[in-house]
């Protein structure tokens, strides 16, 4: 069998800067060997990494939040994520975002895949979690995190995300993982808490 490899394909870096070392973000500008010699500028936004989570009850429910978010200036209706803290894995934050933003802990865990949401211009890597067997408690919300906690039947989301209500990338690619879930096609490793 013939050996494929993306060489044609690859950029190497040649210098890298940075142009903004935020809080949260950073943003850089490379210089790049193109396959061909020649080079490019690449402008991107380093992110930390985060974590999505679809925290499904019993009754063809599921735990969802609705937001502000400032860069689109809307409220959006999405799953529970958060950021990744430095050198934190992603099943820690997953239980931790869990219940800090909504007071849910789950019994059971289950690690679907990963997402790169922005390929063109972020490092971002978003980790998808499954939570069942919930637990409602009391959420602990950041001094600077306002938001509702609200359940929707997935039936009805499933129609949101139909008619362009929901617009948010990592729900609207949670559905599709909750969907393949849910009618057999994917399965799940599902792992015990430990609610470590």
């Amino acid at each position: 069998m013939t050996q494929v490899t993306d060489d044609h394909l690859i950029e190497t870096l040649i210098h890298s800067e940075t142009l903004v070392d935020g809080g949260f973000l950073k943003a850089r500008r490379d210089t790049v060997r193109l396959p061909d010699g020649r080079s490019a500028k690449r402008e991107y936004v380093v992110h930390p990494g985060a974590v999505v989570i679809i925290p499904m009850l019993d009754d063809e429910h599921v735990i969802l939040e609705r937001q502000f978010r400032y860069p689109v200036e809307r409220v959006m209706l999405e799953f529970p994520a958060g950021k990744l803290d430095p050198g934190e894995d992603p099943l820690v934050c997953a239980k931790r975002e869990l219940q800090e933003e909504t007071g849910y802990v789950a019994d059971q865990w289950a690690y679907a895949g990963a997402m790169h949401l922005a390929i063109a211009y972020s490092t971002e890597i978003i980790h998808i979690f499954f939570a069942r067997n919930l637990h409602a408690g009391a959420a602990q919300l950041d001094s600077d995190e306002f938001l509702e906690v609200r359940t929707e039947h997935i039936a009805a989301l499933t129609q949101a995300c139909r008619d362009g209500k929901v617009t948010d990338a990592k729900t609207l690619t949670c559905m599709l993982w909750l969907q393949n879930v849910l009618s057999g096609a994917w399965k799940l490793d599902w792992q015990a808490s430990g609610h470590g």
